[in-house]
């Protein structure tokens, strides 16, 4: 693997692959077939050191003049709403009509697209409301109108796939992964300060200590979040020449999407 040019992180994601395939061997009673204390040192396994890991992210000019710029329709949309949510790229693809509040202010995950398929989010604390700032929730209302299901769908209805949005998305020139959209809204809330058990709620990451526990009903307090939402903001302005025409793209593109 490291022959063929494999970072290490995605060697060390390979080999434990391996290890959980052993472990899942198991008899009648339970015990693990194939017992195996692993030496990492000695079978070859990477160090993985984070702070040299690549962690693609996205400026605010590039998101604005490249991606948003360069896309059309619901690829417009659904770039729009990834960098102003945080949302996971399945997530996201799994949004319909019902998962928005009427005024397009909050977007209720509670579902995630893999493989195709609908299924629960990753992690009980992915299932979480989102905050929408008011610019891009204007967009959001003229792109919902008129439309029931899966917002983000190819022309039979199923939801899109990653993989021809990922190849949307490169096609702006711009060629970052979904995460770079996530990390973007992560800097935005940094930048602006936003208490970190609602950075974590909003982002689904699961709390850390007993005292985020202690503070999660801050969470429930909806007119605190909505203060948190406008004073972070987008992280990018509306008044790119792409986002001024974004309710006229989607206009003309929404039933053809």
């Amino acid at each position: 693997m490291a022959t063929a040019g494999l970072a290490p992180k995605s060697i060390v994601s390979h080999a434990s692959v391996v290890k959980m395939v052993l472990a899942s061997a198991v008899n009648s009673d339970g015990d693990q077939l194939y017992p195996r204390t692993w030496n990492p040192e000695f079978v070859g396994l990477p160090i993985v050191w984070k702070e040299e890991q690549e962690r693609q992210t996205i400026t605010e000019t590039e998101l604005a003049e490249e991606i948003l710029a360069n896309a059309k329709g619901r690829y417009y949309v659904l770039f729009a709403l990834l960098a102003g949510s945080g949302l996971r790229i399945g997530e996201a693809l799994a949004v319909k009509d019902t998962s928005f509040s009427p005024d397009c202010r909050i977007v209720y995950v509670r579902s995630s697209i893999w493989g195709g398929k609908e299924q629960t989010p990753k992690t009980p604390s992915a299932v979480r409301e989102i905050d929408i700032p008011e610019p891009l929730a204007a967009l959001l209302r003229e792109y919902v109108a008129g439309k029931s299901g899966y917002l983000f769908t190819t022309a039979s209805g199923r939801p899109l796939s990653q993989r021809n949005v990922l190849r949307a998305l490169h096609a702006t020139g711009k060629k970052v992964g979904f995460h770079a959209f996530r990390r973007f809204k992560t800097e935005t809330l940094r930048r602006a300060a936003v208490p970190q058990d609602l950075e974590r709620f909003w982002l689904g990451h699961a709390s850390v200590t007993v005292t985020d526990w202690y503070a999660r009903g801050l969470t429930l307090d909806r007119t605190w979040r909505r203060e948190w939402c406008e004073c972070a903001g987008l992280g990018f302005p509306m008044g790119y020449v792409g986002l001024q025409n974004a309710v006229t793209l989607t206009a003309a593109h929404a039933h053809a999407a």
